[in-house]
């Protein structure tokens, strides 16, 4: 717990590999300390779907993240702040983040119109019921939701934008910054995070980052990507961020959680990630494993007695067999449970695995070695072989 009232987040790298821009570090927040670099599961309406805060405190899960624009809707602002914040309403004890609600610009497009003031929003509850979202409303949320990290609002546009509009966002995205930070009435206990944009365009991103790093801030964030572009194009982008932004603050790459882009990305200097792939996939009845996914709804599992990962610790492996999975997999509501707690175990376990990597200044090995796996007959695509040479990791290296 971060006892300083005058510094709400304290970074600290703690090691950094020599070949890649890949590091290790502690962030210390208000309500827990984060080690880095992390994966953050999601609970958009301030529960993770299927578990217990409680549960994933027994996972070791140091930090969620949580939806503004979905709180702020319900169950609203006032209830919050009478509560004591979100983490007291749903009684989770470790660190908070919550993303500012512009992502809403794009997932709810049909239903949101963005002018300079804002974004106005129809209730996708009723469609008919209207809410104004500015960077003062999404702060004056977040301040109730007492998250230890928010994120600024953004002019959020679908990824492969092209022309006028993406600069446009890129300059607004800025504007809006100092209004978020000028609302702000909790500086000493929340942090705010800029949001790197631009789209695709290389020259923008490195404005935008520019720009962003002239702000008293505690870290930062690149957004705007996986949402559709290549992964050609999406690496680029991510390195290029990565480059300009401060080595002594943490950079966090919003809605990346595939296992491979979580490796690739810790070596392009990134040091926070999250997503809801893990949860969403164990509600189709998927698996995450190093090989990829287990899809066990399929019949080759129906006499299967081997754990989902026999090394996996975690308390759905050491108790259930894929059979019994397979046999209650997307009907009962258990089964959702059961692959969450697996998948969310897996990705801490992986973030996990990677900063012992750097800290053993073995990072480079370890990705090889996790790609051999993946891609066992090392046909591995030219966008990973390309991303990782441009951090000296040569995977066709004999």
């Amino acid at each position: 717990m971060n006892n300083n009232t005058n510094k709400p987040l304290i970074y600290k790298v703690t090691n950094e590999c020599k070949t890649t821009k890949a590091r290790v570090g502690v962030m210390t927040l208000v309500h827990h300390h984060v080690d880095t670099p992390v994966f953050m599961p999601v609970g958009t309406q301030g529960t993770l779907k299927g578990l217990l805060p409680q549960q994933l405190e027994q996972l070791d899960c140091q930090i969620m993240l949580s939806n503004t624009y979905h709180l702020g809707i319900r169950p609203g602002p006032e209830i919050l702040k009478e509560a004591g914040g979100l983490h007291k309403f749903m009684n989770w004890n470790r660190a908070l983040l919550t993303d500012s609600g512009g992502f809403q610009m794009v997932s709810l497009m049909k239903l949101a119109e963005v002018t300079e003031d804002g974004v106005k929003f129809r209730s996708p509850f009723d469609e008919t019921s209207e809410c104004m979202l500015t960077p003062e409303h999404s702060i004056e949320i977040q301040n109730a939701i007492g998250a230890d990290i928010m994120m600024q609002l953004d002019d959020v546009i679908p990824t492969t934008s092209t022309g006028p509009r993406v600069e446009e966002a890129m300059h607004r995205t800025t504007r809006w910054l100092d209004r978020c930070l000028a609302a702000d009435k909790r500086p000493h206990e929340q942090s705010i995070f800029p949001i790197v944009q631009g789209a695709l365009d290389e020259n923008l991103r490195r404005q935008s980052a520019e720009e962003h790093i002239k702000r008293d801030v505690n870290g930062f964030a690149v957004g705007g990507l996986s949402g559709g572009e290549s992964k050609n194009d999406f690496w680029r982008m991510v390195h290029v961020s990565t480059d300009i932004l401060p080595k002594n603050k943490p950079r966090y790459l919003m809605g990346v959680g595939f296992a491979v882009d979580l490796v690739v990305c810790v070596a392009l200097g990134v040091d926070m990630f999250d997503c809801v792939f893990p949860t969403r996939t164990a509600r189709f009845g998927c698996a995450l494993v190093r090989t990829g996914q287990l899809s066990l709804r399929q019949q080759i599992y129906k006499n299967d007695l081997k754990p989902i990962d026999e090394n996996c610790d975690c308390s759905t492996c050491k108790t259930y067999t894929r059979a019994y999975i397979h046999h209650i997999v997307t009907v009962e509501t258990v089964a959702c449970h059961l692959l969450t707690v697996h998948n969310i175990a897996f990705q801490l376990k992986l973030m996990k695995d990677i900063r012992t990597s750097i800290v053993n200044q073995c990072f480079p090995k370890f990705v090889k070695d996790y790609m051999d796996t993946l891609y066992s007959d090392k046909n591995y695509p030219k966008w990973i072989i390309d991303a990782l040479n441009s951090v000296n990791i040569n995977l066709l290296e004999s």
